[in-house]
């Protein structure tokens, strides 16, 4: 089984996911500061406080929603990353796949002619 595995590791396209790392991870650190950053203030000033007006409480509702939408946009940002090498890991699986499937079809081709030169 471990041959297996280090036959798919090899054929795995190093070159783009190497290139494409600094994005994601990137994407992800700036994901992960907003969050961390969003949490902290959260927890420093409650929405509901009782001595705030409807006004206020409205303002401070709102305010909350534009930064988890900045947070939601900032995550589809990292899965779309994702998603995008994804995609190409799983195109050159799929051309090894083909390339293996006509490996063998040779191989078997071979060892039939030489089966029959052999039986002569």
């Amino acid at each position: 089984m471990a041959i297996g595995w280090m036959t798919i590791l090899s054929n795995v396209p190093w070159s783009d996911v190497i290139s494409n790392a600094p994005a994601v991870a990137d994407g992800a650190r700036k994901l992960w500061k907003k969050v961390a950053s969003r949490a902290s203030t959260a927890t420093n000033t409650p929405v509901s406080s009782s001595g705030a007006t409807p006004e206020e409480q409205i303002a401070n509702l709102q305010v909350r929603v534009d930064e988890l939408h900045a947070q939601m946009l900032a995550a589809s940002e990292v899965v779309q990353s994702l998603a995008e090498q994804n995609a190409q890991l799983i195109a050159r699986v799929e051309t090894n796949r083909r390339r293996m499937l006509a490996l063998l079809i040779c191989n078997v081709g071979v060892v039939v002619f030489a089966i029959i030169t052999w039986l002569r």
